[in-house]
């Protein structure tokens, strides 16, 4: 993890950037568009939307200008999106997967996610992305908010192992037994709102570790989130944040202070938990 190109290596192969510009609640329109050219500028090469955001088509068209203004290849990005529950289903996430591209304006995806593990549904809709992925449609293929029960259940059934596991993680919700089960698995897991949507930010023992580093509060979890061997994906439209945020190569937390942070872990959530949501 030497800059903010630096990549892990998915079980299939495929590098994928451990850092990246997260952009869930961010509206189409101009702000959204110049934050994606803006980190692309700035060095950023992961980009991570859902279609549930209702931003794909801006994200695209930020996509578009930062490629043409940083002077980089499409090949050179590393590209997420998300199919929603209510398409969940063989034919329906087929359909859905053209629709995002369609907004996107590409002609493929680096990985594609099953946003939330449906009972009765997600296992068809797995079904799907291995059909995408075996005709060479997305470079990787994974699951979001999938505990351990998900994945066997999934497993049961499937051809091909989730690549990525994205899911809220930030020091209130360190996932101990998740992150094993997917180390073990050769999953590797991302986290959503790292920064727990901004209630870490004024925490003592952050603030503390932040003067001794000389480091923003969010620099120390994202940086914390790194060294737990975490993709993580702030969101940010501020151009100041989003190369703030990504000023976490150089340096390194000590692993007394991991465990600090790590002994902050009360299993709090700020989304939906993944055994018990309606949506």
């Amino acid at each position: 993890m030497k800059n903010l190109q630096s990549t892990t290596t998915l079980h299939n192969g495929v590098r994928m950037p451990w850092f990246g510009l997260g952009v869930f609640k961010v509206e189409e329109g101009a702000e959204l568009e110049i934050a994606v050219a803006t980190a692309i500028q700035n060095g950023y090469r992961s980009m991570d939307t859902a279609a549930i955001y209702g931003n794909e088509a801006g994200v695209g068209r930020g996509i578009e200008q930062g490629l043409r203004q940083a002077g980089i290849d499409r090949s050179e990005l590393f590209v997420t999106s998300k199919v929603w529950n209510a398409d969940l289903g063989y034919e329906s996430t087929l359909a859905a997967y053209e629709t995002s591209l369609s907004k996107l304006g590409l002609e493929y995806l680096d990985l594609y996610l099953i946003h939330w593990p449906v009972e009765g549904r997600f296992v068809e809709a797995w079904r799907a992305l291995e059909h995408l992925y075996e005709q060479g449609r997305v470079k990787a293929i994974g699951v979001s908010n999938f505990q351990p029960h998900h994945i066997e259940t999934l497993m049961q059934a499937a051809n091909i192992k989730p690549m990525v596991n994205q899911v809220e993680y930030h020091p209130r919700l360190a996932q101990l037994e998740l992150r094993n089960y997917c180390v073990q698995q050769g999953i590797q897991l991302e986290a959503w709102s790292p920064l727990m949507q901004g209630q870490l930010l004024d925490n003592p023992l952050l603030l503390q570790l932040a003067a001794k580093y000389d480091k923003s509060v969010a620099q120390i979890i994202l940086r914390w989130d790194l060294q737990t061997g975490v993709v993580t994906i702030p969101k940010s439209t501020n151009e100041a944040r989003i190369m703030a945020n990504a000023a976490i190569f150089d340096f390194e937390l000590s692993e007394a202070d991991m465990e600090l942070i790590a002994g902050m872990n009360e299993n709090v959530r700020v989304g939906p938990d993944p055994d018990h949501f309606d949506f």
